[in-house]
Order: structure tokens, then sequence, then C-alpha cells
């Protein structure tokens, strides 16, 4: 009986001291101490004179560009330039088949001297029948008649110097020449080929030196750039560069023109440089980037990769001793590898710039280096 009772609670023992045992055991999670310090790098906020870029697609433009029209119908006789020649104002480069234009103009010259030797007839018949009218020796019926036939014969003249001029006007249209110094393109006919008054585009003539560059600017920007119109000239000649990818042109615009209106589809104006383009580097048409040079004042500017986003929104993590707590911040214009921080950071702060992914708000840090990242 005895030995069944020793049995009896030496198993209660058991059960106890396996229960005490692993209520110890449950316990030793909620034990452990804070999450370790984050080793991170910061940079000290200080303010100072910021030069920074804006960005603007682009698109080089001809100060000057004209089609070379046919004027008058005929056939190409000859082509007095070479696909791609600069050209001087005035200099020839078509002429279109002129027999017929020169056969109607010596008809409409043959005309006039007919009109012309009527007027003396008609002259002489209306002179001759006033002396006669001076002694009463004609009806007054006949005098009227010649004075009428005399204006007759004057328009007959004035109308026939009138299609002389019309016709020599198509006689100089059988000539095509330059309209302005330029560079003329590949040509869009050969000689023989028909053309057609005002149809037919024989080439095309475009201004290269200096050339325009077009841009489009948000309209609030209209202040900033009317001033730089006015500062064109007065040693801000860096301000405007024009960049094809990685190649930058080396030389730089000024303001020609801002347009007269704000396009309201689109909140835009169009801005017009002018770029000087003595080697003809610079065609019409090609599509480049403009960047405009800008200063900002006392701005606070910090390193790019101290940046955090979420939702669309900005933040750095701000040291407080050997905390961090989350700030959000208004990002301005980039600036190399930093960027300029419109609101939300002062002078003398200082902010993680390394480790910023393993932070979250109230993080303890250790510093890992910050002389390195001083400004």
């Amino acid at each position: 009986m005895l030995s069944t009772n020793f049995r009896k609670y030496a198993g209660i023992g058991g059960i106890m001291v396996l229960a005490a045992c692993g209520g110890k055991n449950q316990q030793q999670p909620g034990m452990q101490g804070p999450p370790p310090a984050v080793s991170v790098s910061i940079f000290q906020v200080t303010a100072a004179n910021a030069r920074f870029a804006d960005e603007y697609p682009s698109t080089v433009a001809a100060l000057e560009l004209s089609d070379i029209r046919a004027q008058v119908n005929g056939y190409v006789t000859g082509i007095y330039f070479k696909d791609g020649d600069r050209v001087r104002k005035g200099q020839r480069l078509y002429s279109i088949d002129q027999q017929q234009y020169e056969a109607t103009y010596h008809q409409a010259v043959a005309s006039l001297q007919v009109q012309e030797a009527n007027l003396v007839k008609a002259q002489k018949d209306a002179d001759r029948f006033h002396a006669l009218d001076k002694q009463d020796a004609i009806a007054k019926q006949q005098v009227d008649n010649a004075d009428a036939a005399l204006e007759a014969a004057k328009k007959q003249v004035e109308a026939a110097k009138a299609n002389i001029r019309a016709v020599q006007t198509n006689v100089r249209y059988t000539n095509l020449s330059a309209p302005f110094d330029g560079t003329i393109g590949i040509s869009q006919v050969k000689v023989g080929t028909p053309v057609y008054a005002g149809q037919t585009i024989l080439n095309t003539v475009s201004s290269d030196n200096p050339i325009a560059v077009d841009f489009a600017v948000d309209q609030r920007e209209v202040y900033r750039f009317t001033q730089l119109q006015q500062q064109a000239g007065k040693g801000n000649d860096s301000t405007f560069t024009l960049a094809f990818g990685t190649d930058v042109y080396p030389f730089h615009g000024k303001i020609s023109l801002i347009d007269r209106a704000v396009d309201p589809q689109t909140g835009s104006i169009k801005v017009r440089l002018v770029f000087p383009n003595n080697k003809n580097m610079l065609k019409p048409g090609m599509s480049g980037t403009l960047r405009v040079m800008g200063n900002a004042a006392n701005a606070v500017i910090i390193p790019y990769k101290a940046i955090t986003e979420q939702l669309g929104e900005f933040f750095v993590y701000v040291v407080n001793g050997d905390k961090v707590s989350q700030r959000k911040v208004v990002l301005g214009k980039p600036n190399g590898a930093n960027i300029i921080v419109k609101d939300g950071l002062k002078d003398g702060e200082t902010i993680v710039v390394q480790g910023v992914q393993n932070l979250r708000e109230g993080a303890s840090i250790k510093i890992a280096s910050d002389t390195a990242h001083k400004k």
C-alpha cells in the first residue's frame, strides 16, 4: 500500500517539476533586450550658395526657311548648284523652259506696238477734227467720236503695257534664285522634270548661322526668362547650354525672343534661343536637351542618397543624440549627386546619409563615420 502511494506522489512531483521548467522556458523571449543600434554615416547640414541646372527638351530650327516652288508651268532646264551647298542671296538655282513665255512676251510687245500706232492715228484724228470744229466746219458729234476713240486708244496702250509686265514676270519666274544666304537641301527634281505653278516644291533653303533652338516653359517661369532675356550680353553667356545625350555643344546661346502668348491648352509658352553655328554642327530638326543654369542663395543642399520616399513623399532621418527621427522634406533642384531641400531642414542639423534603409522612427544608431560626409 505504501509503495503504491509513493509512486502516486512521485508522479505528481514530477509533473510539477516539468511544469515549472516549462514556465521558465516561456518567459525567456520576454527577457530579450532592445534591438541593436544601426551603424550609420551622417552629414551635417549647411546652407550655401548653389548653382543648378534646369533641363528642357528642345528642337533646333532655322531662323529663316523657304521652300523653292515653281511659279510657272514647264520643264526644268537647268540646276545650278550641288545638293547641300551654301548659297548666296540672289544666286541662280533653277531654270524652267522659257520658250513659250518668251514667245508670249514677243507677242505682247508686238501688240503694244499696234496699240501705240492706233493711238498715234487717234490723236491725229482728234487734232484734225478739233481744228475743223474751230472753223465750225464739222459736226459736233464727229468731234466727240474722235475724242472717245482717242481715249480708247490710250486705254488700249495701257492694257498692252500691263500685259507685257505680266508676261515679263512669267519670264523672270523661269529663273529661280536663293531668297537669302543659307544652305540648300537635296533637289526634289531633276533636269527634264515637269513642274507646276504653286504646286511643285523643287527644294528648300534654310539659314544656318546663327541657328535657333526652341523650347517650351511653364507660364509660371515667364518672369524668370524675361529677366534672363534682359541680361543677355551682360556677362551671362554661360546660362544656356545645349546637349545631345552625353555630348555638349561647345557654344552657348542667348534668348532671341519669347512668344507673344501662352498656349491655353498646355499653359506653356515658347522661348527661342540663338546659337552660333560657324561649323554647321547644328541642323534644323535636331532634338536635344537645353540646360538653363540658375543660382540659389543660402540653399540647404544634402546628398540625394539621404532621401527616402514613401507614397510620393520624401523624408530624411534627423539625428537626435543616439537616436533618429523621420522628417518630411520638400525637394528643390538637383545639384549633381546632391539635391536642394526647399523646406524641412535647417542649417546645422545632422542627418543620416548611409544606412537609411535599416532605420525606422526612433531607432538607435551608432556612427560609423561622420567626418567623410561633412560639407
